[in-house]
């Protein structure tokens, strides 16, 4: 057993297994694709779900992959225990109906001693209580004694997912560390709770079929999945007692340290908000570099959360300042050895991270102003506690850890009800669990076409063809598949092969018509079903059609070809933004069909006018300069050598689809796509960008048309403008920018005129107020309803009523509309008297249920319900009364 790092013990298993026969793939990425039942990857099976569930055919059936993955159902320890993290790689080999347990067994035990070079006599496993064959193979296959095998029951050793489907025993394989990390009990053992024996890899082996009513019968095609954490095989191979000791995990840690200027196990406090900081800089880096944005559902929602708490640490280890910045090149120099796409990313990385860490800043700032709000009311009610629901909205809706306010708190001498929090916790846990124990086995959503044999696939030949023919080979309804369908019905189809492009990659799906010998029907949509097979929507409009008929299909031309120029103009478009914008820029959804482009890209700012030119007039450039556009597959690898542009968080396979805009050399645009294409940029036409705007903290959307659509747009943008000039009664629109100029000048100087006058009648309007003061403590309070004054003019009534009276409290209410405002102003002495123009008016407010407050002088709140505006003054008097010594 020698010390391996992390990095090449990652190396050595994928090596080892490759070695039997299995596919090494590249980690998926962390962002699901085509599985609604999870947010993030969770395990190294979970991208593989479709092979398992025999959906999908995978590329072989031996597969080896080193999967990243993020679990956040334990958040809260994360920082608290050495144990807990949320981001981990996950080793496994996994078989599809090919190798079994005598395989997984011999090959896991091979890696372990022959490679690690693990000691025999502190090496343990433990078997499901009926697998006998796993015991059997154990011991006298394998050699491992007796009093090294433990028999364990169903909880901890047989794999299921809900009441149906797929399941197994599994066998784990466990490494004494030794009597020191034990708990002394002489029951101490495999499967105790302490520290001594120590599970590091799990091998599930799926064999049977749970029914509902309890029962097992054996698959037909048998499973193997196995799984171990790579940060913790680390920790055992470098003689270390936790992940944050991990060579890698460690640098990320110490430089942590050096920025806050303390030292890691001095301090029980401090190493919590290191432990934290570590583990979610390395989980939001990796989301970053997948594509995943900041916000508030869903996968963006668990990276802000986890960049806030990292934020929040930081500040209580007195980091002032933005810092995730420079701990992302130490999470990219670790990890770029298996991950280039770090490296490639880290600019775009920093920006995504920098920008949501200033924001935090502010919503920190704002979570501040709401606990001292909770603070001062505790301490007004005589209360010492802040319940758990206070401290969980703090820290859900404004990110601010649990930690950060207990310690605030403290200082005020108060407390958090932590067990009130935890409640909270568990009910918003409740709610995702029951979420995804809502979904079928394995989160697979169960469909028609779910039914059809998997092998069954459905050959594309649409790339340089409108016009084809095929077979029908399965007809099905919303419910089930079907033989034959009549007029008006509206089906699916499945052929064998179609020139119908089935969506994907943001381009729609085909339309257009199909015929047999008995029947027509019209194609409303097409798109992709489970493994590989293109679903048709059709409607038949004569005749009828039958299961297994030959086909004819034709494909609604003019629209494809429409669609064609907005999806080539779309590469375009990303070259264009990313060379007047910066490379952070990366594609970040899009929709292509006959009508339009809406292209979704991260960038952190609006656009400028003269950005939008910029890109405008590079997109007609590469249309004017004619560009060949080719199509062709290739290796991964190679492709990436070529510096294709490939899109965040997409599953690729090793062969993938190139279009290349212009010569390799110096092209204008390579990215992989599976989409159809013009053959030379000319046939776009013309690019014109129609809007910009932000859809998502860090996404912008451009929508825009291309061809034929520019014309449309042209001919009605000189409609509206020879509109605009008749209503002027101009006989040249030429004249319309410089009339327009005039009428608004006019306007302004009128406007200028009725505030003159407002403020005119507003002033004697206010000497009446003075008039009905009343005496209150010494001080004279007035008090007047002056509806249709704006907030401003009234502000200014007040500011004007207190300056020339220093003993006087104006309380003066305005309803514009449906809004309401109160005005509160107090003259120096009535301040000096205990008079708080923002307490009162925020008293009076709360009478209409509203809100606001101010300066002791000058304040201004917002009315909540305008009906109860009279009756809230009516009390003004006597609630500046509370307020005067």
């Amino acid at each position: 057993m020698e010390w391996t790092s992390l990095n090449d013990l990652r190396e050595s298993y994928l090596k080892f297994f490759e070695s039997k026969g299995c596919l090494r793939h590249k980690s998926y990425p962390l962002v699901p694709q085509n599985d609604k039942s999870l947010l993030l990857i969770v395990a190294g099976m979970a991208p593989l779900k479709p092979y398992f569930t025999g959906q999908e055919v995978p590329p072989r059936v031996r597969m080896t992959t080193c999967q990243k993955c993020i679990r956040t159902g334990d958040i809260e320890n994360v920082g608290k225990t050495a144990r807990h993290g949320t981001y981990f790689e996950m080793l496994g080999n996994f078989s599809f109906g090919d190798y079994f347990k005598k395989e997984a067994i011999a090959w896991a035990w091979e890696y372990v001693t022959d490679v690690l070079k693990l000691p025999l006599d502190r090496l343990h496993v433990s078997v499901y209580e009926d697998d006998d064959e796993a015991e059997k193979i154990w011991h006298e296959e394998i050699g491992v004694p007796m009093d090294h095998i433990v028999r364990m029951g169903k909880e901890d050793n047989f794999w299921e997912a809900g009441t149906s489907g797929p399941c197994g025993p599994c066998s784990e394989i466990y490494f004494d560390r030794g009597e020191k990390y034990g708990c002394g009990k002489p029951t101490c053992g495999v499967g105790c709770d302490c520290d001594r024996y120590m599970e590091f890899w799990n091998l599930v082996f799926t064999q049977f079929e749970r029914h509902e009513d309890g029962t097992y019968t054996p698959l037909a095609q048998k499973n193997i999945d196995t799984g171990m954490g790579l940060e913790r095989l680390a920790a055992l191979m470098q003689g270390v007692d936790s992940i944050f000791d991990v060579d890698t995990v460690k640098a990320i840690r110490d430089h942590i340290c050096k920025i806050a200027g303390c030292e890691y196990g001095k301090e029980y406090k401090k190493d919590v908000s290191i432990r934290v900081i570590t583990d979610h800089i390395r989980a939001v880096t990796f989301l970053a570099s997948d594509g995943v944005l900041p916000s508030n559902e869903g996968r963006g929602y668990v990276m802000r959360r986890l960049l806030r708490r990292a934020v929040g640490h930081g500040k209580l280890l007195g980091i002032n300042g933005l810092f995730l910045k420079d701990l992302v090149k130490t999470v990219v120099d670790c990890n770029k050895c298996e991950y280039n796409e770090l490296e490639e990313k880290f600019d775009y990385i920093v920006k995504v991270l920098t920008t949501e860490e200033q924001n935090f800043n502010s919503t920190i700032d704002r979570g501040m102003k709401i606990l001292d709000e909770y603070i001062e009311k505790l301490q007004a009610e005589g209360k010492t506690t802040l319940d758990g629901e206070s401290c969980f909205k703090l820290s859900d809706t404004y990110g601010f850890p649990l930690d950060l306010t207990r310690e605030i708190l403290e200082e005020k001498g108060l407390a958090a009800d932590e067990e009130g929090y935890a409640v909270c916790m568990e009910k918003q846990r409740e709610t995702a669990r029951g979420a995804r124990e809502s979904q079928g086995y394995m989160g697979a959503e169960e469909t028609v076409f779910h039914k059809i044999d998997k092998n069954v696939s459905t050959k594309f030949t649409g790339y340089d063809k409108t016009e084809d023919t095929g077979v029908i080979s399965y007809l099905a309804n919303d419910e089930d598949l079907i033989e034959n369908a009549g007029v008006e019905d509206i089906v699916y189809i499945v052929p064998d092969q179609t020139c119908f492009y089935a969506e994907s990659g943001g381009q729609a799906g085909d339309t257009g018509v199909i015929e047999t010998a008995t029947g027509k029907a019209e194609v409303l949509d097409t798109q992709k079903a489970v493994g590989g097979k293109f679903a048709l929507k059709v409607k038949v409009t004569e005749g009828a059609l039958t299961k297994g008929q030959a086909v004819t299909f034709k494909v609604d031309k003019a629209k494809r070809l429409a669609t064609m120029r907005n999806h080539s103009c779309a590469h375009l478009l990303q070259s264009a933004l990313r060379t007047v914008l910066g490379e952070h820029v990366h594609q970040a959804g899009q929709l292509v069909d006959s009508q339009r482009l809406r292209f979704d890209f991260s960038h952190f700012e609006a656009m400028t006018a003269d950005e939008k030119a910029q890109v405008e007039a590079l997109v007609n450039k590469y249309i004017f300069d004619a560009l060949e556009i080719t199509m062709e597959e290739m290796p991964i690898a190679e492709a990436q050598k070529l510096g294709a542009m490939a899109l965040f968080g997409e599953k690729y396979g090793e062969t993938v689809r190139v279009v290349t805009m212009g010569d390799r050399a110096n092209a204008a645009s390579i990215e992989f796509c599976g989409g159809t294409h013009l053959d030379n940029t000319s046939k776009i036409g013309l690019f014109k960008i129609i809007s910009e705007n932000s859809v998502a903290s860090g996404v912008r959307r451009i929508e825009a048309v291309t061809g034929t659509g520019v014309l449309e747009l042209l001919n009605s943008n000189i409609e509206t403008i020879n509109k605009a000039a008749e209503t002027l009664k101009l006989n040249n629109p030429a004249e319309l920018v410089s009339r327009c100029g005039a009428v608004i000048q006019e306007i302004k100087g009128l406007e200028k005129e009725r505030d003159s006058l407002e403020t005119a009648m507003a002033n004697m309007r206010a000497k009446s107020v003075l008039e009905n003061a009343v005496d209150v403590k010494g001080v004279s309070v007035a008090t007047a309803q002056l509806n249709g004054v704006k907030p401003d003019v009234l502000r200014k009534m007040a500011d004007e009523l207190k300056a020339a009276n220093d003993n006087v409290i104006v309380v003066m209410t305005t309803v514009n509309g449906d809004k309401g405002n109160i005005v509160v102003a107090a003259g120096k002495d009535a301040v000096a008297k205990g008079a708080h123009a923002g307490k009162i008016a925020g008293k009076i407010a709360a009478l209409t249920n509203g809100k606001g407050g101010g300066r002791p002088d000058s304040a201004m709140a917002g009315v909540g319900d305008v009906s109860l505006i009279a009756s809230a003054l009516e009390k003004g008097a006597e609630v500046a009364g509370e307020f005067i010594k």
